[in-house]
């Protein structure tokens, strides 16, 4: 950074307050103050036994008492049984689910959401029975809280019981019970919020206190209860769990050649980490199972960089208000060094401030001579691909900034006979032949 960004007034670094200030670092001594990363979060080594409590079990207890609602993963939803970071175990439901959205997703990657109601339904699964995608919901306005610092507890876990309502009386316009959807959260900002929140509605009685008389004015109790989920759902969970399914049942493209880096994102498994998924299946358990666990599933080689712990750069605060440090963070610290080490042919994430982080800014590179580019796209986008759907109609690819042909075609997709179908499907559209992954009926609340 220049020496401007740092304020003469000793507030730190502009936009980020006092207490971030430059620690003017030799290179050898920055590299013994991230060595730890490698030795202990690699290896797993620190001790995890007797640290924290299980959430859930103060959760079972305040629903006994008349507190709350526990909105329960049900047999109906058909979970699977996982163990997160502490060996607990953590139901997946795999039917009956209730899409909490993205606004990230749909304003900049739309083929993201798309590829993953493509694979539901290639995988049988039914609109309005099996999986419910309404508008009935709002974003999660967590970016607004650690971004701008506008936002309160309070706002967030309104916001929070009020989506995970709907989503418990979802079915009910359906025909079905109160709790025939369960709520699956498409962004991992979103799901490490709501696990921050949770965590604090169970924690704290004045702020249930405060929040049930804002969600009274809003009719969102259920007997004058707040609903609170039994588990917090990340996407990426489904994902992993219905991995062999997805390649066993669905998969036509060999990716056995494709060299693939995997980012998790922070709001992931550094959030609330003891609620992570850890498979000993994958990477021995030494980290978390998500994305890397489709890419293995579906033959692709899966191949380690040093900076594989490191934010995408994204970091909520610097995006807003140091924006240059997040461009320069992703390409030096991620893309760089996915594109020198890993020779990837393309980086899979779980999140959508990451994949916009490392889609959106490779072109930043080219102003300082640092011309490194690597696909950027979600594991639902790669799997999806690596299952047939069509790379512009489904995965919408176009919409991407990093360079995403050589990827297509290295699975045997041509590029081009794909971007001319599309165009013929574009005046189809623009004819009103339109085709749709769901029944847009559906998607409006009664």
């Amino acid at each position: 950074m220049s020496t401007e960004q740092y304020p003469s007034d000793g507030t730190g670094i502009a936009g980020h307050g006092a207490f971030f200030q430059p620690t003017n670092l030799s290179p050898e001594d920055a590299e013994k103050a991230t060595a730890w990363v490698e030795k202990h979060v690699d290896r797993r080594t620190l001790d995890l036994a007797g640290r924290m409590d299980d959430v859930r079990e103060q959760m079972w207890a305040l629903e006994k008492e008349g507190e709350i609602v526990v909105h329960r993963v049900s047999d109906a939803h058909q979970p699977v049984n996982v163990q997160t970071l502490f060996g607990w175990n953590k139901k997946i439901p795999t039917m009956q689910l209730w899409h909490h959205k993205s606004c990230g997703q749909c304003g900049n990657i739309p083929g993201y959401p798309t590829a993953l109601l493509w694979t539901m339904n290639k995988l049988g699964m039914v609109p309005g029975k099996d999986y419910l995608d309404e508008t009935d919901q709002t974003s999660c306005t967590a970016w607004n809280y650690h971004g701008s610092g506008i936002g309160n507890l309070e706002s967030l876990a309104a916001v929070f019981l009020r989506n995970f309502h709907q989503a418990y009386v979802s079915g009910r316009q359906h025909g079905h019970e109160a709790g025939h959807f369960f709520p699956l959260v498409h962004c991992g900002t979103s799901y490490g919020n709501y696990k921050e929140v949770r965590k604090y509605l169970i924690e704290s009685a004045p702020l249930r206190d405060k929040v049930r008389k804002i969600l009274a004015k809003l009719g969102r109790l259920v007997d004058g209860k707040l609903v609170i989920p039994e588990e917090i759902v990340h996407y990426s969970e489904w994902v992993h769990v219905m991995r062999k399914r997805i390649a066993s049942e669905l998969q036509t493209m060999d990716v056995s050649n494709m060299r693939v880096t995997v980012h998790t994102a922070c709001h992931y498994y550094k959030m609330v980490h003891e609620d992570a998924i850890y498979d000993t299946e994958v990477l021995g358990g030494n980290r978390t199972a998500v994305g890397t666990s489709i890419a293995e599933a579906l033959g692709a080689q899966v191949i380690d960089y040093s900076t594989w712990y490191d934010c995408c750069g994204f970091g909520f605060r610097h995006i807003i208000s140091e924006r240059e440090f997040t461009r320069s963070f992703t390409i030096d610290r991620k893309i760089k060094i996915a594109r020198e080490e890993a020779n990837a042919d393309v980086m899979l994430g779980i999140d959508t401030g990451c994949i916009t982080t490392m889609d959106k800014n490779q072109w930043i590179g080219k102003a300082h001579g640092q011309n490194y580019s690597v696909p950027i796209m979600a594991d639902i986008q790669f799997a999806a691909l690596a299952c047939g759907a069509d790379p512009f109609k489904i995965v919408q690819l176009q919409w991407h900034a990093s360079p995403c042909e050589e990827v297509v075609e290295k699975m045997g997709i041509s590029w081009d006979r794909s971007k001319r179908n599309f165009e013929a499907y574009l005046k189809e559209v623009e004819a009103g032949r339109i085709e749709y992954l769901y029944d847009p009926a559906l998607a409006i609340s009664k």
